[in-house]
């Protein structure tokens, strides 16, 4: 995944810490509520045979940030604005309107998901801890109001509190059963590729393909090519990190859910097994995690947001416009009653059509010298990278003609 680096001639300065933590803001996305839905439904449906989409995916995910991260070091602005700076018009205002679709789509996920956590936990009822969520991202987004840095800690505190969270529920319930069998490749049948492209969906986030940009921008400006390359390198140990970290997590919720009596809404489901099987501690650490990622996950999408249409339009509309907006899809369902659990896989679904949008400029623009400079791909990430377009294409139309056939 990580390239040679050409600008390290001369001596190498250490990587520094401080310079660690754009990818933890990006990875807190790829542990959001949707991964909850579709990991705990993956594992309650089909144990442990779609281990590997998982790890697929995190590997995609990996790349896909790395190149991101490079995107903004090597040019110092951010995805979006290169889209509307080197593509027509046309294109770049239907990528802008597919991003804020995206977007919505997110924000369902996120906002449905910190409403079950809360509901969970105290019993809030759902419209009403909605709106209780959209108001503690608010606070947590604020932060960034004071510094880039006290955004990014407490992005990454409420990253582990998600990751400790599973630690302690997969140590007290155990693993049942061979767990490497589910790193085979193979699928059960029309549901689990649906799963599949969900879990991809899930994991690859199209609204942190442009953010991540947009985070390591802000970290290149005034910076010599060489002092650029040492951030390079920087950035591929918090993509390491911080991507592995959310990897592990993903397959802790599959596994712990394979080894859990799932019936009924998954997650609801798992939550009542973990008190009746485990305790009430294991409980409140699940509905505790899926709380903290719903909250940390909705802060980022909403970032992300502004990212997008600043960007693509040069327009910026204030956040708490920007959150009763993109909010309503996730109330709506909380207040109809709707299964949560389904609503956030079919999010997820959409989300995955929606990464071929992001990733496809990624890959097109990483490429191109005039554009990147000495940070231009290799051709062999450039392939590896539209390997990944093209996968997560086939899958969405296999689906699709899977759904129309059925």
């Amino acid at each position: 995944m990580l390239e040679r680096d050409p600008g390290s001639v001369a001596l190498r300065p250490a990587v520094s810490a401080k310079l660690v933590g754009p990818a933890f803001v990006a990875a807190v996305a790829y542990i959001d509520p949707g991964n909850f839905a579709t990991n705990v439904t993956a594992g309650g449906l089909f144990g442990y045979r779609l281990l590997w989409v998982i790890l697929a995916a995190n590997v995609m995910a990996m790349l896909v940030q790395y190149l991101s991260a490079k995107l903004g070091i090597a040019t110092g602005r951010d995805l979006p604005e290169l889209c509307r700076e080197h593509f027509p018009r046309p294109v770049s205002r239907g990528l802008w309107v597919q991003a804020e679709l995206v977007a919505m789509a997110t924000d369902l996920a996120e906002l449905v998901g910190a409403a079950v956590g809360l509901n969970l936990l105290f019993g809030v009822p759902l419209p009403i801890a909605g709106v209780m969520t959209a108001g503690v991202a608010f606070g947590v987004l604020a932060l960034e109001q004071h510094g880039r840095r006290p955004f990014e800690l407490a992005i990454a505190a409420l990253f582990g509190v998600v990751f400790l969270g599973f630690a302690y529920d997969l140590a007290t319930v155990g693993v049942h059963g061979d767990v490497a069998s589910g790193l085979v490749p193979g699928f059960a049948g029309s549901s689990s590729v649906l799963l599949a492209v969900s879990i991809i969906g899930a994991t690859v986030m199209p609204h942190v393909i442009y953010l991540h940009s947009a985070l390591t921008k802000k970290r290149a400006h005034h910076r010599s090519e060489m002092s650029r390359h040492t951030l390079l390198r920087s950035q591929a140990v918090d993509v390491l990190l911080a991507l592995g970290t959310a990897g592990l997590i993903n397959m802790a919720m599959l596994v712990l859910a394979a080894s859990l009596p799932i019936a009924g809404d998954p997650i609801l489901s798992a939550h009542d097994s973990l008190g009746r099987l485990v305790g009430g501690g294991a409980a409140l650490a699940f509905a505790i995690a899926l709380l903290a990622s719903g909250v940390s996950s909705s802060s980022v999408g909403t970032y992300a947001g502004q990212v997008v249409m600043q960007g693509f339009i040069r327009r910026g509309i204030p956040l708490y416009v920007r959150r009763g907006i993109t909010m309503l899809p996730g109330l709506t369902v909380l207040a109809l009653g709707l299964p949560t659990t389904d609503s956030l896989v079919i999010s997820q679904v959409a989300l995955s059509f929606g990464i071929p949008f992001a990733l496809i400029p990624l890959v097109l623009l990483t490429r191109r010298a005039d554009v990147m400079g000495s940070f231009v791909n290799r051709r062999v990430t450039t392939v590896a990278a539209a390997g990944c377009a093209a996968l997560i294409t086939v899958l969405n139309v296999y689906l699709v003609v899977a759904e129309v056939s059925s």
